[in-house]
């Protein structure tokens, strides 16, 4: 431990990286604006924090916890408080965790910094401070390291617990030193989202109470106030009261107007995957051709307006056009925003057809390769795609994305939870009796049938998908074989949290006593931004020639969760909330170093 160039080199470097910056930001904050400490007398508050989702409460908590009054505003009533991380599944990416080493799973932080390399692909001026990618690439090494250490220790210092089965998302494309993860990284809380906000949200009402805090519920800001280059505060529209439930949308009748300023303001105001215009506008070419038709993974109020907001103030929005958006969208049969889509998390062993029903090839494998299947998908000249699978395999592999969609995880209810080993979790079966995108049958050309009804497009052979899926069927005769997703399925059951929970007995896809046959639709799904406003390691906010913004920092997916942009091209998972929880944290702390008096 004491090799200096090993972990205790990386632990030293820690001190600085891993707490934000904060030891040199706040020392560079101090020196560059001496007049905070003077206009907080004249102030309404010492930060202003727009946004009130996961980074946003993070960052209050922080600056409340300093000593430092803040005024919290969202354009949302009080019900959306924690936004969209309300609503996830409460995957946190950690690196040799407790829960790892129970599984027997070896991870390192060599290794997860070798998958976070290979997966973000930063290729826009790392060297140059000017590069698009040069703040993002620290942010990752710094947000690396503290997955590594720090992180599962703080929250599980805040009470927060983890499912013990560390799931294993974003398998890759097939090369050590690329894309993916190489081990199971992804911890799912123990409460899902809900217990992933509930600290920072008591944390936050607790300095209400203490009046550190004020709750602007309904205040939209429309404007940052510059003056003399400075960010001094916020105006806008108040917005008339709403009862709209969490998640519903809310009403934009203005009933007047609002200014207040403040020393510092935090913008963390979310991403655009409601906007599904700007989505489009910001598509790369990469990706293929934007799709027409996408549902919606976000409530309707994550629309991107405090992007062109702050961009107006001076701010530098880099990499828009990296996104990250799911390949296995379902059309919510219950939806509580609009256009509301439901994500599956699938298990290794469904086979991926797309429009016309021929086989994906790898890395175009459910659970491997996100962002290359969306690609092959809008290649194939249609906005959606298919799985043929098995009752024996949704009943064991399928998940859903949702807070409200695993109330066994969410409500803590391990009699539910255990109920899954002896039959197929509830949401699932509600989805394929009541979802649209769901065929069932127990022949092969009833199946066939069925899909070609349900898309009214007959563009699916029986003859064809007869052909490749006996194919594949025939691979399962050996241990061994040639079908990539077939060696990828016995991976999975080396194992053991697969074996336990997330990968069915192999078997063959037309084996009657694994039915009936089931046939999903499966949509482009929308969901997050990847790219976002420019910040440095104390979450300062840059201007087109890379100087901090004087009084204005953003954190969470406004800011690309960090640097504009902390995941390059791809995400290895698990690394979204836990962006938030970073760079919230990063640049409250510094927020708050920076005006002490």
């Amino acid at each position: 431990m004491e090799n200096p160039s090993g972990p205790g080199a990386i632990t030293r470097r820690r001190a600085l990286t891993v707490a934000g910056g904060v030891v040199a930001g706040a020392a560079l904050a101090q020196a560059t604006f001496p007049a905070f400490a003077a206009s907080a007398g004249s102030s309404d508050a010492d930060a202003i924090v727009v946004g009130h989702g996961l980074a946003g409460l993070v960052a209050t908590a922080e600056l409340a916890a300093a000593g430092r009054k803040v005024l919290l505003l969202d354009q949302e009533p009080e019900a959306s408080l924690g936004g969209q991380a309300f609503w996830s599944f409460g995957g946190l990416f950690f690196v040799d965790s407790d829960e790892q080493r129970l599984m027997g799973v070896k991870d390192s932080r060599e290794l997860a910094w070798q998958d976070w390399l290979g997966t973000a692909g930063f290729d826009r001026g790392t060297d140059d401070p000017k590069g698009q990618d040069h703040w993002a690439y620290k942010w990752a090494e710094a947000y690396v390291d503290f997955a590594s250490e720090e992180k599962r220790a703080w929250l599980a210092g805040l009470g927060m617990q983890w499912f013990p089965i560390v799931g294993w998302a974003e398998r890759g494309g097939g090369l050590a030193d690329g894309h993916g993860n190489s081990v199971p990284r992804f911890h799912v809380t123990w409460g899902t989202g809900p217990a992933v906000v509930e600290p920072f949200e008591k944390k936050v009402r607790a300095a209400v109470a203490d009046k550190l805090v004020t709750f602007r519920f309904r205040h939209r800001v429309d404007e940052l106030i510059v003056t003399g280059g400075a960010v001094t505060g916020v105006r806008g529209a108040v917005l008339e009261p709403s009862g709209a439930a969490r998640g519903k949308p809310s009403s934009r009748t203005v009933v007047g107007e609002f200014e207040l300023s403040a020393p510092v303001v935090i913008v963390t105001s979310g991403g655009i995957g409601a906007n599904h215009d700007l989505v489009r506008r910001n598509w790369p070419a990469r990706l293929g051709t934007p799709p027409k038709s996408m549902v919606t993974g976000v409530p309707a109020h994550v629309d991107g307006r405090m992007l062109a907001i702050t961009e107006k103030a001076g701010g530098r929005i880099v990499n828009p056009d990296r996104m990250w958006h799911y390949t296995e969208g379902l059309k919510n049969y219950d939806p509580i925003w609009p256009g509301h889509g439901i994500r599956i998390l699938p298990g290794p062993s469904s086979m991926w057809f797309d429009a016309t029903g021929k086989r994906f090839s790898s890395p175009d494998i459910p659970g491997y390769d996100t962002l290359h299947t969306l690609k092959s998908i809008t290649d194939s000249g249609h906005e959606y795609s298919w799985f043929v699978t098995t009752q024996k395999i949704i009943a064991k592999e399928f998940a859903l994305s949702g807070s409200e969609q695993n109330p066994d995880l969410t409500e803590k209810n391990v009699w539910k939870l255990l109920s899954r080993i002896w039959q197929t979790p509830e949401p699932i079966e509600r989805f394929k009796e009541k979802g649209e995108d769901f065929v069932v049958a127990k022949t092969l050309p009833e199946l066939v049938a069925g899909m070609n009804k349900l898309t009214g497009d007959n563009l699916i052979d029986l003859a064809g998908l007869t052909r490749q899926i006996e194919a594949r069927d025939r691979e399962i005769d050996n241990p061994y074989t040639k079908d990539a997703q077939v060696m990828g399925i016995r991976n999975a059951l080396a194992y053991p949290g697969d074996t336990l929970s997330r990968t069915a007995g192999i078997h063959k896809i037309l084996d009657p006593s694994a039915g009936p046959l089931i046939a999903v639709r499966l949509n482009i799904l929308t969901r997050k931004t990847l790219g976002g406003l420019q910040t440095d390691l104390s979450g300062r906010v840059l201007d087109a020639s890379g100087t901090p913004i004087s009084g204005l920092y953003a954190a969470g997916e406004v800011a690309g969760f960090g640097g504009g942009g902390v995941h390059g091209y791809r995400s290895l998972e698990g690394t979204f909330l836990g962006g938030c929880l970073f760079s919230g944290r990063t640049a409250g702390r510094a927020a708050a170093a920076a005006t002490a008096t």
